[in-house]
């Protein structure tokens, strides 16, 4: 499977991004809602992207305990979504009730275990108690979400070819922290270009202000295209 591109609305409203969407219909068919823009909207967010003729990625990073968590799934499930985020930290049994909540409620939704931030550095993980090195902690925590029964799993594009060395062939990585050549890294501490990133094993990858705060989103879409297209041709 070709590695796909997907859009993140970092905006607070469907209408703010509406005007680029339409622009970009045929460019990409992922797009990504997190926490501003659903927290702004609510639901009624998802439906309006979907309306528009993209797939949505929910990003709400689920965590809490094991009920709730699988009542949320359900309840996230009835909406138009094809993807949605929970946090591996929340443990095993967690994610075994988010799993069987999500085979009944809807089985062809991707659920993707979150392990470890992009934003965290190992400085980061040990304030919060994590003795271990991001790479180390993403290791552990990925091993632990297939064995809940997740099929896929969000991870920094550095920790990519080691996660494709350890997992089953057919667990998909999302890849956030997808800077093209020359971009900043922003808030990003473990970045690779998407070329990079595809060479490494990623399944889909996740880019937001390199392609909403560029002059022409259009074209910057377009390029990084070409860029994931190219590393695919030559892999």
């Amino acid at each position: 499977m070709a590695c796909e591109l997907i859009l993140v609305l970092d905006e607070p409203s469907p209408r703010t991004v509406a005007p680029l969407l339409r622009s970009l219909s045929g460019e990409i068919t992922w797009v990504k809602i997190g926490l501003q823009m659903y927290t702004a909207c609510g639901p009624d967010c998802v439906r309006e992207i979907s309306e528009l003729g993209f797939k949505v990625f929910l990003d709400l990073k689920l965590h809490d305990i094991p009920n709730t968590v699988a009542h949320a799934v359900e309840s996230a499930a009835r909406l138009p979504i094809h993807m949605l985020t929970l946090h591996t930290s929340g443990g095993e049994e967690m994610m075994r009730w988010a799993v069987k909540a999500q085979q009944a409620a809807k089985p062809d939704l991707l659920l993707l275990g979150v392990t470890v931030l992009t934003s965290m550095s190992a400085a980061a993980l040990q304030q919060v108690g994590v003795a271990a090195t991001p790479e180390a902690q993403v290791s552990h925590l990925a091993r632990l979400a297939v064995t809940s029964g997740l099929t896929g799993l969000v991870c920094s594009p550095l920790e990519l070819a080691p996660l494709r060395q350890q997992l089953p062939v057919g667990i998909q990585l999302i890849t956030p922290g997808i800077r093209p050549s020359g971009a900043k890294a922003d808030d990003q501490t473990r970045v690779l270009t998407p070329a990079e990133a595809v060479v490494a094993g990623a399944n889909y990858l996740v880019v937001g202000r390199p392609i909403l705060r560029a002059p022409d989103p259009v074209a910057a879409t377009r390029a990084i295209l070409a860029e994931v297209r190219g590393a695919e041709a030559r892999a």
